[in-house]
């Protein structure tokens, strides 16, 4: 597939400007190699040489140059068999040459390209390839520095999972309060940064309100309040009367700074509902965290904790039989 080829598919040319995006924001290798592991779980073929030489450009001293040239120099130096249109054995060889450019510094740089030009004349014949170096380059370190990228890819892919799995799950949980929310006559906003996400198929935020009541949107705290997760608001008078933050697994100090702003604005119905919506395993942990000096005010409020699993088992029939907040004060527990 040639480069024109691969532009031709818009979520190829995203994804390639994601990246470059993403690297040229890089002070460390560490995060080069999380944009490079990232644009490799798209498997979008024919893409990876120019990625590599164009990431190159923009952090030489730590991603080297990759074409055929290089490579079979590479191969022909170190006896390895690097393959030109894997990201894995690009990762692998990469270590290989910060090896060789580590053990022949003073003939080198610390520009990468120096020894990929070296590589470059050898694989295209100018030069005959040298005697096969001692251990660190032979097949075996070349064997060890491919699982070892393996490896790594699949750390990554597994923690990229979870990441996905998270945000699946705060998202569907948003969309369980929105549905419920609205079956019981409220109108209801989503967080202005969640609003685009999808679920089922279709945005988050949909049949939802797209700006707040201009007493919160002008308000104090307006740009904190924007962010709750969900909020439940009477049709009149224009205020609010159940607000949402979802901990799935981060700290919930954000969430409870929301709520504090959200009450201090004077836009609480008497009777609205505060809510923490996490996991049944986390109460322990949120109400360890709520013990802190800094959250004394939230004493204050009635800030209740509604686990996962009482919100999907009860849902439909609050939905079905309700009419208020009662029956999510009834599953929710008082955190102070």
């Amino acid at each position: 597939m040639r480069i024109p080829d691969i532009y031709e598919n818009p979520a190829n040319q995203r994804a390639f400007g994601r990246l470059l995006h993403h690297c040229s924001g890089c002070s460390t290798a560490d995060e080069i190699l999380s944009g490079i592991r990232t644009i490799d779980q798209l498997k979008i073929k024919g893409l990876g040489p120019a990625v590599a030489n164009l990431i190159y450009f923009l952090h030489p001293t730590h991603a080297p140059p990759f074409n055929t040239a290089i490579v079979n120099g590479y191969n022909a130096i170190t006896g390895s068999k690097v393959k030109l249109g894997s990201w894995e054995h690009y990762l692998a060889m990469r270590e290989g040459l910060l090896a060789l450019n580590g053990r022949y510094r003073d003939l080198l740089s610390n520009d990468l390209g120096a020894l990929a030009g070296f590589l470059f004349d050898v694989g295209s014949g100018r030069y005959p390839a040298p005697p096969p170096a001692g251990d660190a380059l032979s097949r075996q370190g070349w064997e060890e520095r491919l699982a070892q990228a393996r490896a790594e890819a699949l750390k990554f892919e597994k923690a990229t999972a979870q990441q996905r799995e998270t945000d699946r799950t705060h998202t569907e949980i948003q969309a369980w309060l929105r549905d419920l929310g609205r079956a019981l006559g409220y109108r209801v906003w989503i967080a202005a940064n969640d609003q685009s996400r999808l679920h089922d198929g279709a945005r988050l935020g949909e049949g939802c309100l797209d700006q707040l009541p201009t007493a919160l949107a002008n308000g104090a705290g307006a740009e904190s309040i924007r962010l709750i997760d969900v909020l439940w608001l009477d049709a009149s008078p224009d205020r609010v009367a159940a607000a949402f933050e979802v901990e799935h697994s981060t700290t919930i100090y954000s969430g409870v700074v929301r709520m504090l702003d959200l009450a201090l604005s004077g836009e609480l119905h008497t009777s609205a509902g505060l809510f923490l919506v996490a996991p049944d395993s986390r109460e322990g942990d949120v109400r360890a965290q709520l013990q802190r000096p800094a959250f004394s005010r939230i004493s204050d409020l009635d800030v209740r904790y509604l686990p996962y699993g009482e919100l999907d088992r009860h849902r439909g029939s609050i939905a079905r039989f309700g009419s208020d907040l009662r029956g999510l004060t009834e599953i929710s527990h008082r955190l102070t």
